[in-house]
């Protein structure tokens, strides 16, 4: 089944002419690796991924490139990735011209983000978000389940490696409340999400589109 962030993905493509790729659903979780079943990338392993995904985009003509993110341990590693392949590129001069590359994490933009201050308030958090199952819920509306929660928010705090996580985080929430969440917050949600990467789209695009025009 496609991942939260494809179907927002999906949705802005619907509207703009965009060629969604596959979904990478691997990523950098290895704070997560205390819970039986999951699986991490290491950060160079991710960064290595994200080289050769945007190489081969490269090689078919396609240098503009735009990353929607649904997991925020990505973030830090998709960025020193972006750092690398630049690099790669400023060492080889004139001769491998730089391709343009955005990330962009679908619950970043305003209206996202008032909607979900609006809808669950302090209780968003940081992981196992209300924001984000609710997504997951209006996506597929078939696996909408409620479990006891205890505490009904979940702490919050830094994590270093995994059993850290399972220690501080023993049902892996941060800061949330995921039984806030419903489908009907989920469509609002989509529809917000596909506005907020929509319009960052159009300004990634015209940005590009100006510097052409100037160069």
């Amino acid at each position: 089944m496609p991942s939260a962030p494809e179907v927002v993905a999906r949705g802005v493509a619907e509207q703009t002419v965009t060629l969604v790729a596959p979904t990478l659903s691997l990523g950098m979780a290895q704070h997560h690796l205390a819970f039986p079943g999951s699986i991490a990338l290491r950060p160079s392993t991710l960064m290595a991924l994200i080289n050769d995904v945007v190489r081969s985009l490269l090689r078919h003509g396609f240098d503009r490139i735009y990353f929607l993110n649904g997991h925020g341990g990505n973030i830090a590693t998709v960025t020193a990735a972006f750092s690398e392949i630049w690099a790669d590129a400023s060492f080889a001069g004139e001769s491998r011209p730089a391709p343009r590359l955005r990330l962009y994490n679908w619950w970043s933009g305003e209206r996202v983000r008032g909607l979900s201050r609006e809808l669950f308030g302090g209780a968003e958090g940081s992981h196992a978000t209300p924001s984000e199952v609710s997504l997951s819920y209006y996506a597929y509306p078939q696996a909408v389940k409620q479990a006891p929660l205890s505490p009904k928010v979940a702490p919050v705090g830094a994590i270093r490696d995994a059993a850290d996580y399972r220690r501080q985080f023993a049902d892996g929430r941060i800061g949330s409340d995921p039984s806030l969440a419903s489908v009907e917050h989920g469509e609002r949600l989509y529809h917000a999400a596909v506005a907020d990467v929509g319009e960052d789209l159009r300004r990634f695009r015209v940005r590009l589109t100006e510097q052409t025009l100037s160069a």
